[in-house]
């Protein structure tokens, strides 16, 4: 069996980082003499995240249009075209069978590269209405992994393979670990526990909400994890009313996140597809706040995907501050209403083995003449 050489490209956040660092592995469990090279964007946080998970990554000095910042976008032709040019030198030097974009910047400039230099390529596409790019990747791609039904509207049926979103190996790992999930964050295990999470950079709208629901805290047994993000988290830790509550638990990033799921009863979060795939595959009942800033409102096509089946509540970026407590307060004293989401989200199809249903698609590919 010839050794299986395999490039990673993506990243940006972590919606993309952590399904592709969940391939990374099980591909190296299926197959421990696979080499795996990583592209991301340099300056974005996969550079430190990938490292940490043992894996060596190339950074691009590839950036989108900032639409705010009209003067910066002057290097953006350039710098797409030496991130082309470093794509080419990469791929060449590394000689990979095969190249998988899993989102972000870097993705596109390597997948289209690859494509380019005859490369079998593949593309896992998490949201539930694709963006412009992984449509235009499509056309040469040899597969395209999906997470949510009906996507054969947009790429070649032919090519598809739903197999659901990459979940954190962790994640499920410490599913069933509620007592030492809680020991971990040092909470009370009689309290109902609420996981706030705004993904990895952090979500305004979320922060605030949380602040608005901090009374709950003395008057209903309730208490908070809450992942604030960096640039929230110097503000958020000098507030009296949050530091000196013993039932909030403030993070700037929650590095055990399987541990946080593991101990929450509700969880408000973003609706990234990879959140989306997360709070699906525990079982966790949620409130989705879709986040406005994101391409063709991806985030409320993704949200939809539980709320359509009576399996989570949304709330719009713009109404949520101002109905969140209304929300939490009505999950907290109604518990017919959390049974009720608790058994829709039974109901739904959710792949916890995504991460191995693709690696092994990758390996087989790499057979294919």
């Amino acid at each position: 069996m010839s050794e299986l050489r395999l490039i990673i490209s993506g990243g940006g956040t972590g919606g993309h980082i952590f399904p592709a660092i969940a391939i990374a592995n099980a591909v190296k469990s299926l197959r421990a003499d696979a080499e795996i090279l990583f592209v991301g964007a340099s300056g974005k946080m996969e550079m430190e995240k990938v490292p940490e998970a043992g894996y060596k990554i190339v950074g691009l000095p590839i950036r989108g249009i900032q639409r705010k910042l009209l003067m910066s976008n002057i290097k953006v032709p350039y710098l797409l075209i030496k991130s082309l040019i470093k794509s080419y030198t990469t791929i060449k030097n590394f000689k990979p069978d095969i190249v998988i974009g899993v989102g972000g910047y870097a993705s596109a400039a390597v997948v289209y590269t690859a494509g380019l230099m005859d490369i079998k390529t593949a593309i896992q596409e998490q949201n539930s209405y694709p963006g412009i790019t992984n449509k235009i990747l499509a056309k040469k791609a040899d597969l395209i992994f999906t997470a949510f039904k009906g996507m054969e509207k947009f790429f070649p049926s032919e090519k598809i393979k739903l197999l659901g979103n990459p979940i954190r190996q962790d994640l499920l790992s410490n599913a069933h670990e509620k007592d030492i999930a809680r020991e971990f964050f040092k909470l009370d295990g009689s309290k109902t526990t609420l996981l706030a999470i705004g993904g990895s950079l952090g979500a305004r709208t979320i922060n605030k909400c949380v602040e608005k629901i901090i009374p709950l805290t003395e008057s209903h047994q309730f208490q908070i994890i809450w992942q604030c993000g960096k640039s929230a988290w110097e503000e958020l830790k000098t507030g009296t009313n949050i530091t000196d509550n013993q039932n909030i638990h403030l993070f700037q990033f929650i590095k055990e996140m399987g541990l946080a799921y593991a101990a929450s009863d509700l969880i408000i979060s973003r609706a990234g597809a990879l959140s989306v795939s997360e709070i699906a595959a525990l079982g966790k009942v949620s409130v989705l706040i879709p986040s406005p800033n994101v391409a063709e409102d991806h985030q409320t096509k993704n949200a939809m995907a539980l709320t359509g089946n009576g399996a989570a509540l949304m709330l719009s970026d713009i109404d949520a501050e101002e109905k969140i407590y209304q929300i939490i307060k009505d999950l907290l004293e109604n518990k017919d209403n959390v049974s009720e989401i608790k058994e829709n989200l039974n109901k739904i199809f959710r792949s916890k083995s995504a991460a191995f249903d693709i690696a092994n698609e990758i390996i087989k590919l790499k057979e294919v003449k």
